[in-house]
């Protein structure tokens, strides 16, 4: 990995969290907590997705990127990791911004899980009602 001057920008969705590392001048190297990033997700979907910025940007090859996930399951991981890799991207290439907002790739999905309510048995179910 290629150390020196990066550009540093967070990523959440749900209760997953992903620091992103952009390193400007790289040859295409992608890290997910300390792994490569084939390795660290076998699901096809989930490197499609976290590769969406670099892919249309066509910068694969142009940049390294490191990134240290916690939280929430790979689907969640994968969605942070490319909200954090697009704002990332922004912070070294401003003149992209148009692109990568039209694609919605910098919109934060606030969604989570709701909490649950004290007589409940979750957020909203309630008890079974029994008339005797």
């Amino acid at each position: 990995m290629a150390k020196g001057a990066y550009f540093y920008a967070l990523g959440k969705r749900k209760t997953a969290r992903a620091t992103v590392k952009l390193y400007p001048e790289g040859k295409g190297d992608f890290i997910v907590n300390e792994a490569p990033l084939s390795t660290w997700a076998a699901d096809r979907e989930m490197v499609t997705k976290a590769l969406q910025p670099l892919d249309l940007l066509s910068m694969k090859k142009d940049v390294d990127i490191e990134v240290r996930t916690s939280g929430g399951g790979l689907k969640a991981q994968s969605e942070a990791i490319r909200l954090g890799v697009a704002r990332a991207i922004l912070k070294k290439f401003p003149e992209y911004k148009a692109q990568l907002k039209e694609s919605g790739l910098l919109t934060r999905d606030s969604r989570t899980k709701e909490r649950k309510k004290p007589g409940l048995k979750r957020a909203r179910r309630a008890p079974q009602f029994s008339k005797r």
